[in-house]
């Protein structure tokens, strides 16, 4: 509305100086005409002029007419907007005035253009002045020298220049009033760079803070006051000022107070005086005041004839807080346990005497232990060698008796003489195994095992047997790997196979294995009579046999070197029988990854083999008899043999330079010479490859290591003509 009203104006100013130019126009055509009159005098010049003056003067008038018509318009319209904006502004004052808050205006000279009463109500102090419009600079002196706000009170240049700083950033602020009215002031930017400003009352407002502020203090003094009363220590809390501020009913206990408080320790002062003086405090520093935020300080001290630990702390507020614990029952029963504990030690101290002379007698036991161990070990290492050693020669010459020609009555004698070696063999390879196993001189290797080539060594191992009984031998292909000592694995294997033979008169035997997760279990199941449930556990105890069974030729130690096996391997052994069902022996071991095992060259084996083929066997021992045996017994087979008691023995070396197709050599010869020793030194004059064996009764993981490291093969004793023959074959030696 300002913008046309402004319009107008202009208009009407242009109006007018068009009417004046108009107005000066015909003064001067008329004082023209008149000096023209004069200096001619012509009549008809005059007439001419005069009509041109009438004509002009028409056309001007005509113009000057038009002009004051539009003036007339434009001044009926200004008119119109005078009372339009008459009426706004009434309209825009009755507004501003309904207003409660205090309203104000300033144009961009930063005077103060409207305002309402509220305003004046908060500021009676612009009464006077308002009319004059003043500027905020006048108005802001006008309030300093008043005295009108807090802050004009305490500092007023401070204050005028912190009014001002924030009325040209504008925004919102809050103002105390020095009759306690708080007044909250939003300023905002017009678009003309004038300034409005909104003025609340909010008294009571901040009174409502202020009353919700004192029911929290009040609500926390009270949780305060609630935390003190269950502690156990006393406690009380002083204010900057040193006035005493809270404290529970443990601290009067203590300090033994009367219900008049304040009286007594009203004041820090106070407060030290008393556990001085009636508490007899030892230590005052326990109590003294610290200024400033610092650490907590324990003291312990003592008040009277009780201990106590004083705890104090500074706080930021610029207040003490004291805490006193009671620790004389506490004290007192530290000493009780040092005491006790003094008793205690003189008594562990007495024991430990006692338990070092029971360890000293214990470690003597177990070194007696470990020496008759040894003793024993070595017992049976010899043992084992003098034992087989006239029972490999009694086999060997068995062996050899059974190939010649012999009467029925003699061979049957012959047979049954191979039947009882057998059976010596067996109980005393059994016996010593369960020693070696016993005494711990059998350590596992554990290594990863393709599953399916020792099951298939099974195979051909017991399918003849089992065949011979008429039975079926199963043994299923099973693609697995498994983490295990192949030497004490296999004999397991061959322990639980040969009893399911040796105790299934019909039907069949099978050996399957199956993978679940990291666990493998090889299952070795038959159709024999099966066992009762309240046997199964002793069945493998040593020379258990059921009453079924005890005529079937056997020993009973069979199962119990399977649970000594795998108790040292830490494989589960379970058992699955019921009577005339059969039995079902499974072990459950770790299962491992494949590996790929290098495939032989068949042109160097068949080198080796046509090598080996060729020339003599030469056999190694001390005892004459086993060299007699063993010579006899492969002379029947059709080979060429040569014996002597030592390497260095001519008839040794005379043989080695011929050539030699096969050495066999008894691990423990004369003077402590082993049998690789001997197999060594008949290689170094021997021309070329010369495959070899030691023969030998020491069972021990060390010599079975030792040996496979040189690439020996080993027989153990007693030697079985199907071994020797197997091995024979294996290393194709030519009768």
């Amino acid at each position: 509305m300002a913008t046309a009203l402004d319009a107008d104006a202009d208009e009407v100013v242009a109006l007018r100086e068009k009417v004046r130019k108009l107005e000066a126009i015909n003064a001067a055509l008329i004082d023209r005409v008149e000096r023209a009159s004069d200096l001619h005098g012509g009549a008809f010049s005059m007439f001419e002029n005069a009509i041109t003056l009438e004509a002009m003067v028409r056309d001007r008038t005509a113009e000057l007419e038009e002009a004051m018509v539009k003036l007339a318009s434009t001044n009926a319209q200004i008119e119109a907007a005078h009372l339009d904006a008459d009426a706004a502004r009434a309209r825009l004052r009755d507004a501003i005035e309904s207003l409660t808050d205090g309203f104000a205006l300033f144009d961009a000279e930063d005077r103060l253009v409207m305002s309402n009463t509220a305003f004046l109500d908060i500021w009676p102090e612009f009464r006077d002045v308002v009319a004059r419009q003043p500027t905020f600079d006048e108005l802001v002196d006008l309030l300093a020298g008043h005295g009108s706000t807090l802050g004009s009170l305490v500092a007023p240049e401070r204050w005028k220049q912190e009014r001002l700083a924030r009325h040209r950033n504008t925004g919102a602020h809050v103002q105390l009033l020095a009759d306690g009215r708080w007044l909250q002031i939003n300023e905002l930017r017009t678009s003309e760079g004038g300034t409005v400003g909104i003025y609340t009352d909010i008294t009571s407002v901040k009174a409502a803070d202020a009353r919700q502020r004192a029911r929290e203090l009040a609500e926390r003094n009270l949780a305060l006051q609630s935390t003190l009363d269950t502690l156990s220590e006393g406690a009380c809390l002083f204010g900057p000022n040193g006035q005493l501020q809270a404290w529970n009913d443990e601290l009067a206990n203590m300090l033994r107070l009367n219900r008049d408080i304040f009286a007594t320790i009203g004041t820090h002062a106070d407060f030290v005086r008393h556990c001085l003086d009636h508490c007899r405090l030892d230590r005052p520093q326990a109590v003294e005041w610290r200024s400033g935020r610092g650490p907590r300080i324990s003291t312990e001290c003592m008040m009277g004839s009780r201990n106590f630990v004083i705890r104090s702390v500074s706080l930021a507020s610029g207040g003490m807080a004291f805490a006193f614990d009671d620790v004389t029952d506490r004290i007192r029963f530290q000493k009780s346990l040092t005491e006790v504990a003094d008793t205690l030690e003189r008594a562990v101290k007495q024991r430990t005497a006692e338990l070092v002379e029971v360890n000293r007698q214990l470690a003597e036991a177990k070194d007696e232990a470990e020496l008759a161990n040894l003793s024993k070990t070595r017992f049976l290492a010899a043992a084992s060698h003098d034992l087989l050693q006239p029972l490999n020669a009694a086999r060997l010459f068995v062996s050899a008796l059974d190939q010649e020609r012999l009467a029925d009555s003699t061979r049957r004698l012959v047979g049954q003489a191979g039947i009882a070696l057998d059976s010596v063999e067996d109980l005393l390879e059994s016996l010593f195994e369960i020693s070696r196993l016993d005494a711990g001189a059998i350590q596992p290797e554990f290594r990863t095992i393709d599953l399916d080539r020792m099951l298939s060594a099974l195979r051909v191992e017991f399918a003849p047997v089992a065949a011979a009984r008429g039975l079926t031998f199963r043994i299923a292909e099973t693609g697995l790997f498994v983490a295990s000592d192949v030497q004490m694995l296999r004999r397991v294997l061959q322990n639980l196979v040969s009893n399911a033979i040796r105790y299934t008169a019909v039907g069949q035997v099978a050996v399957t294995a199956q993978r679940v997760g990291e666990q493998v279990t090889i299952m070795v199941a038959d159709t024999g009579p099966g066992i009762p449930r309240e046997l199964q556990g002793s069945v493998f105890e040593e020379f258990r046999r059921l009453e079924a069974t005890r005529k079937i030729p056997g020993h009973g130690l069979g199962l119990a070197i399977v649970r000594r096996s795998c108790l040292k391997l830490g494989h589960a052994v379970e058992l699955q029988s019921e009577v005339g069902a059969g039995a079902t022996f499974s072990i459950t071991l770790g299962a491992a990854e494949p590996i790929v095992v290098p495939v032989p060259d068949p042109a160097h084996l068949a080198m080796d083999r046509q090598a080996a083929g060729a020339g003599a066997i030469l056999v190694i021992d001390n005892d004459e008899s086993i060299l007699a045996g063993m010579r006899a017994l492969l002379e029947n087979w059709g080979y060429r043999t040569i014996t002597a008691v030592s390497p260095d023995h001519p008839d040794a070396h005379a043989a080695a330079r011929e050539g030699l197709a096969l050495m066999l050599a008894d691990y423990h010869l004369e003077d402590g010479l082993t049998g690789d020793t001997a197999v060594a030194r008949i290689r170094a004059v021997h021309a070329g490859s010369l495959p070899a064996a030691i023969v030998t009764a020491d069972r021990s993981e060390e010599v079975r290591a030792s040996l496979a490291a040189q690439e020996l093969s080993v027989l153990t004793k007693p030697v079985k003509p199907a071994q020797l023959r197997a091995l024979l074959r294996q290393m194709a030696v030519a009768g």
